[in-house]
């Protein structure tokens, strides 16, 4: 799992590339993000895109010293289902 930093005031877009988990052709056709913990001023999804391959969640919020795990659910072209995460450490810079 990925360790990312980031400082609560920002607002900031993290990427995860999945054409080398599925080099045979599949694509992305549904993303999904997840933070936890839930909680008040904590980290939230603003938005998020994704293509073929590659995925982006643009994050905010977040409480210093905390520690949020961020999570990817992506349906592949062939019916798969699979999830990544990473770790975001919240500290002011």
């Amino acid at each position: 799992m990925t360790m990312m930093v980031k400082d609560p005031g920002t607002r900031i877009d993290f990427e995860f590339d999945w054409a080398a988990a599925y080099p045979g052709g599949q694509a992305v056709l549904a993303s999904d993000w997840s933070v936890a913990p839930e909680e008040e001023g904590g980290v939230t999804v603003i938005g998020g895109a994704h293509d073929l391959k590659e995925v982006t969640v643009t994050l905010a919020g977040g409480i210093a010293g905390r520690v949020y795990r961020v999570t990817n659910r992506v349906t592949m072209s062939d019916g798969q289902i699979d999830e990544r995460s990473m770790t975001l450490r919240v500290e002011e810079r």
